[in-house]
Parts: C-alpha cells; structure tokens; sequence
C-alpha cells in the first residue's frame, strides 16, 4: 500500500474511531483527539481533571476499540514499585522466578499518578523512555506498541505529590478536561442511569497500531515549519535574547527540546488524520497547548496575576 493510501485509509479509521468512542463517552472530542494524536505517534498523555469527569472510562474505551491489552493501576500513597513493575520470587526447586507487575500491557492507565510518593512515580520513568524495566538487575523488554496514560487531580488538592519536570517531560500531551456543558450531562445522566449497554468494535490491532506509528514517522517535514518550531519553543526560554518582555516577566524557565520533537510529530499525526500530506504552521499552532502547558514553569507574578500557562502558549502564538 502507498503512503498516500495509508493516509487516506487512516482519515477514514480515525473517523470511525471517534465515533466508536462517541458512542460511550459523550462530549469531550477535543481531548480523545489529542489521546488518538498521542497514540498515532507513540508518545504518553497526562490527562488533569477533577475526579468524575471519565478519564478512566475513556482510557478503557480507547483501548477496546484499538484492540490493545489494558491495564489499570490505581496510585495511592502506599503503593510500592514492586507492585507495578512486578517482583522476583522462590518457587518450588528455589530459583528465582519473575512475576510480572501490571506495567506489562499495551495500554496502561496510571490512575491518580500524583497520589503516590516520587519513588513509585520515579518506577514509571524508565519503561516510558525506554520501554523496558529493570528488576533485580535483569531487564525486560515491554511489548509494543507501548503507552502510559496517566490521571491526575489538580495539584491544589490535598495529599498530592507533584509530579517530577523530569517525569512531566515524558509526556507528550498534558490534557485539560473540563466540566461537560449542560446539554452534554444531560445526554451522560441519561445514558447512564438506564440498563442501555453498548457494544463496541475493535478497529485496530498492535500491528495496525505499529504502522500508523512508522506512517506518521515518514511523513515529510517543510524546512519553515521546523525553523517555526523551534522558533517557538525557543521564546519559552526567559533566559535567552529571542524571549520577549512577557516571557521574561512570567516564567521561570521554558521547554526543552523534547518540546520542539513532539510538536513536529504530535503536528505530523494532525495534519495526516485531517487528510493533508505534510504539516503546516497551522497543526503546530493547533497541538502547541497539549504539548507546552506542563513544559512551561510559570513564576510567582504569574500566579498572582492569574496568569496561566494557557494565557502564556495564547500570548507566545500571537
């Protein structure tokens, strides 16, 4: 199959998908989209909302219609590494055997990832950056395709523990859900308090999946768009020349260059699910939220202006 036909094949999946997954999860198109878009190339979504809003649902959804194995690990403060990765045990002619954790799926779901202590988190790092673990100094290959989606309360609530930059930064999308609008929680109320259920089809496979990724990665890039990119990136930095006024008023420090990475790929994946062969200005412009919101640490003058690093991306486009 041609490229070209790949592309069009997916447009019309995608289509699909999406509607596949409308048919659980009601409203909220703005936020599968960027999930799909992570998928398509590989990367971890970190998706923040207060509890209720389905984040679990969704994930679980998304994984049934992309046929991929789904495990949930649900974060709490006494969780131990060993209980994700998994752990070496005696059997009966006393070797030692390895139990796999839950952190062996295609799809996990890190629920509540900011409940647990830095240690656990931390056990997350390396099978997101290198898609193995290490245990008891043997390490083992994570089968592919390979995807972290994790939950998060706002860190205002009590008895959260931050996330890392270090962490924040493996992630491709950090996802903002919302509360659904009064038309949409009516539709929810009613579709969930019958004894309606709902059958879903699989539209993918891991191997559909591993090529949609290898697609994505051979679509071709203009010279602008990637001098945009990085342009882009660059006026996060409130140290550097190219910072403009604002930046250096409101922030910290700015994105590195993983940023500038997952803007091309997350805007590649964008614009081929949109029909169009090769990404414009315009899929940066459209993926820059999802992928600066958690690589841009706002200052104290920021926070008590009310300034949020949306209002700053916003700024930064302009």
């Amino acid at each position: 199959m041609s490229d070209v036909t790949a592309v069009q094949d997916l447009v019309q999946k995608h289509s699909d998908l999406k509607q596949e997954i409308g048919k659980v999860i009601i409203g909220q198109e703005q936020v599968i989209e960027q999930i799909l878009l992570s998928i398509y190339t590989g990367g971890h979504s970190l998706l923040i909302g207060v509890p209720g809003l389905a984040k679990t649902l969704m994930v679980n959804t998304i994984a049934q219609t992309l046929g991929l194995d789904f495990k949930r690990i649900q974060f709490t403060p006494d969780l131990m590494p060993s209980d994700i990765l998994g752990s070496e045990v005696l059997d009966q002619n006393r070797n030692f055997k390895f139990i796999k954790g839950p952190i062996f799926a295609n799809i996990i779901l890190a629920d509540e990832i900011n409940r647990t202590p830095p240690k656990t988190q931390a056990a997350l790092l390396e099978a997101m950056q290198e898609r193995a673990v290490t245990v008891a100094g043997h390490q083992y290959k994570l089968e592919l395709p390979y995807f972290v989606l994790a939950t998060q309360n706002p860190i205002e609530q009590e008895g959260t523990y931050p996330l890392p930059e270090a962490q924040l930064d493996r992630f491709m999308f950090a996802i903002k859900l919302s509360y659904p609008s009064i038309e949409e929680e009516i539709e929810v109320v009613k579709s969930t308090t019958t004894d309606k259920s709902v059958n879903l089809n699989t539209l993918f496979s891991a191997d559909g999946i591993k090529e949609v990724q290898q697609l994505i990665r051979r679509v071709p890039v203009a010279d602008n768009v990637v001098d945009y990119t990085v342009r882009l990136v660059n006026k996060t930095r409130p140290d550097l020349g190219s910072a403009s006024e604002f930046v250096k008023n409101y922030v910290d420090w700015g994105a590195g260059p993983r940023a500038s990475q997952n803007l091309v790929m997350a805007a590649k994946a964008h614009a081929v699910v949109n029909g169009k062969y090769s990404p414009d200005i315009e899929n940066i412009k459209a993926v820059a939220h999802g992928i600066l919101r958690h690589r841009i640490l706002k200052n104290y003058k920021a926070e008590a202006e009310g300034i949020s690093e949306d209002d700053l991306i916003s700024q930064l486009l302009e």
